[in-house]
């Protein structure tokens, strides 16, 4: 599979994840265990739902014609 998730993207999730976990760790949840999952995705590249709806973060670049 290709990569759909690009760098802000992901730090968006990692701050999202870091957030859920340390609110778990406040509550004494399992929230903290579920804010692993957007930290992993991020970490790992591809979101389930962005292949599904077929979007992607990464910047498309222009290609140089080489000749």
């Amino acid at each position: 599979m290709e990569k759909n998730i690009g760098k802000i993207d992901k730090g968006i999730r990692i701050l999202i994840g870091a957030g859920i976990i340390m609110f778990g760790a406040q509550a004494e949840s399992i929230w903290g265990i579920l804010g692993m999952i957007p930290i992993i995705i991020s970490e790992i590249g591809i979101s389930p739902l962005y292949v599904l709806f077929h979007i992607s973060t990464i910047p498309k670049t222009k290609k140089a014609d080489k000749f």
